[in-house]
């Protein structure tokens, strides 16, 4: 008997080890596949686990159809899918509100009705034994009746019997679970009244002591701006790569020989072809089982043609498009939320249209994983860009996302700090992204917000040594765009996470709080002051004591002084760092520009101000595919 014999006769268990009867042999019998097919995918099923049938659906030797039709004959039921409408249409809506879709989803099966103590049910993995038992108890009946169906079918019936359920849980899971970590209310009262409080008590100040009261606003400022500049150069240089975190995390400790489905979730809207074909073949380039892959792509249900450009550009049969419901906010977390409901994976992560992962990322998550004790939720990837040398902008963006990725963040970890997620290659974990609500559709930075709530709900969030590459914005309107939102939503978390201090502070400890307010409030104001304390500055140096200016304190001058260059000379080295750090040497000379280019910063931080006050949920998409440099190498 030769090896591949050998392996084709050894009995396949699936579904809850019930599939005693070879799935293969039926797939041949019916003339579905060859021999020759059936050893390659016992081949992989040997090497990386996974479900027989669902092996050649994923690598495209067979259709969904195909598959569930033999499924269908092995177990001797009815394959409906096909006459679906017309099966569905005496269904007894009435049992399904006993179903959470969620559950539907689990199950892979759904009510249809009951007749003479017989439920009938569709079912997509039918023959398990614990779906039937669960029904029969559910429904107190004595007999359930499996009629097959596909699980895309599964898929629509839950967006169509579901619809109000999901869109409700999709925007507002959050806040009808914890509506004090949501940004769906701007302020709350006791912030309205402390605000309205300071404002008279600022007016006042300037009013009966105007001298005074400048001079101590302005040192106070002059002592947070240069403590938070400080706080982040001291983070960052203790979180030089690959020193902590490299021997920890890199391998998996034993061979993997079941892989858990990961899924992978790509929200899209107005994207081009190029994009497209960009993130198809990023994912296609993963080193991880393809048939463990639940690649999920997400459009807004207006946005037809971009899912028609995907469609055309012909991705694996395996992955699946959703429309995401209509309805406010149309923000990247509201569809994050509404993909998490479907997700089949142990592990989630999210990949934005441009992105270009590592080919071994999605295993070096899972190692992480695997390491790592318990309450570590989420793990961050790196992220950089391809197309640094294009012009001015995208040098200084590289330096940037090079000094906050590869430094700042690790530096963040090394500490046990809150880390304020980016909002592409995070990587999570289903079932605690669920518990917690997943994302909030009313925060503008999703990510940030989502990665200091894991730090309330005693979360861990930790980075792994691998690199996303991004399209780096070339326009300096687009960027503003970007920025802008942003800068925004870290307003919108300082506000949701300072309502109640003494709480924050309770649950994380005053030093992971004083970090949260250094880099989550401390960034935008940094922003918003940076222009301000350049005029004053200059403004001082040349007309002095003229009009408006009082005698200020050669103390408080020399602060000033010292805040303005040490504290601009510290970003410089960081970035020059960075550039090291990268290998791009090319950037180092524009390192000594930093402060050119934090003016743009503070154009992007009042106009969020501005959008915080009149446009909080309003997402500014960014324009992608607008550079003429290709994805070539990390180098």
């Amino acid at each position: 008997m030769n090896t591949k014999q050998l392996i084709i006769d050894q009995p396949l268990k699936e579904f809850d080890g019930l599939w005693e009867k070879r799935l293969g042999d039926l797939l041949i019998d019916e003339g579905i596949i060859d021999t020759d097919t059936l050893y390659k995918a016992l081949k992989i099923q040997k090497e990386e686990g996974g479900r027989l049938g669902w092996i050649p659906v994923s690598s495209g030797f067979i259709t969904r159809m195909q598959l569930y039709r033999t499924l269908a004959k092995k177990f001797n039921l009815s394959f409906v899918s096909e006459e679906l409408e017309g099966v569905t249409a005496n269904m007894d809506t009435d049992l399904l509100k006993q179903f959470e879709p969620e559950q539907v989803i689990e199950y892979q099966a759904i009510p249809l009705n009951i007749e003479e103590n017989k439920l009938s049910i569709l079912a997509a993995y039918p023959g398990r034994h614990k779906t039937v038992e669960t029904f029969k108890k559910k429904f107190n009946v004595d007999k359930v009746e499996e009629l097959v169906v596909t699980d895309r079918d599964i898929t629509e019936l839950v967006k169509k019997f579901f619809f109000r359920s999901l869109g409700t849980k999709t925007i507002f899971g959050l806040y009808n679970r914890k509506p004090e970590e949501s940004a769906y209310i701007r302020m709350d009262k006791p912030q309205i009244i402390i605000s309205l409080l300071a404002v008279l008590a600022i007016t006042a100040g300037l009013y009966f002591y105007t001298d005074y009261f400048l001079l101590g606003i302005f040192a106070l400022i002059q002592v947070f701006y240069l403590l938070s500049i400080t706080y982040k150069v001291i983070i960052s240089m203790a979180g030089i790569r690959h020193k902590f975190f490299k021997q920890k995390h890199e391998t998996i400790k034993e061979e993997i020989k079941d892989y858990p489905v990961y899924t992978v979730l790509v929200p899209l809207f107005h994207e081009p072809e190029q994009v497209l074909e960009s993130i198809i073949g990023a994912i296609k380039q993963l080193d991880y089982p393809q048939n463990k892959l639940d690649v999920i792509f997400l459009f807004e249900k207006k946005d037809k043609h971009t899912i028609k450009l995907a469609k055309s550009l012909n991705p694996p049969s395996s992955w699946r498009f959703f429309f995401v419901p209509n309805g406010t906010p149309t923000t990247k977390p509201k569809a994050c939320n509404y993909g998490l409901y479907f997700a089949r994976g142990k592990y989630l992560v999210i990949y934005d249209a441009e992105d270009i992962p590592e080919p071994d990322q999605l295993k070096k998550a899972l190692a992480a994983f695997t390491n790592s004790p318990e309450e570590y939720a989420t793990f961050q990837a790196f992220l950089n860009y391809y197309n640094r040398n294009e012009n001015f902008l995208t040098r200084m963006f590289t330096l940037e996302y090079s000094y906050w990725f590869d430094y700042m963040l690790s530096g963040l970890f090394k500490f046990n700090l809150p880390i304020p997620l980016g909002g592409t290659s995070n990587h999570f974990k289903v079932d605690v992204l669920r518990k917690i609500s997943g994302w909030d559709p009313f925060n503008v930075t999703e990510d940030a917000d989502l990665g200091v709530r894991m730090a309330a709900e005693k979360k861990k969030v930790g980075v792994i040594d691998s690199t996303t590459y991004e399209e780096a914005n070339s326009s300096y309107r687009n960027w503003i765009r970007q920025r802008s939102r942003w800068v925004k939503g870290y307003m919108q978390t300082s506000l949701v996470y300072n309502r109640s201090p003494l709480r924050l502070i309770k649950t994380l400890g005053f030093t992971r709080w004083a970090s949260f307010q250094m880099i989550v409030t401390g960034t935008p104001f940094t922003f918003l002051i940076n222009p301000i304390m350049w005029l004053t500055f200059l403004t001082w140096m040349v007309a002095k004591n003229w009009v408006i200016f009082p005698d200020i304190p050669y103390a408080i001058v020399m602060m000033g002084t010292i805040s303005l260059i040490a504290g601009n000379l510290l970003m410089i080295l960081l970035n020059l760092s960075a550039a090291f750090s990268r290998k791009y040497y090319s950037l180092i000379p524009y390192s000594l520009l930093n402060p050119i280019y934090w003016v743009l910063h503070s154009i992007a931080a009042y106009k969020a101000l501005w959008q915080l006050i009149f446009k909080p949920f309003y997402w500014e998409k960014t324009s992608h595919g607008i550079t003429s440099y290709q994805f070539e190498s990390k180098s």
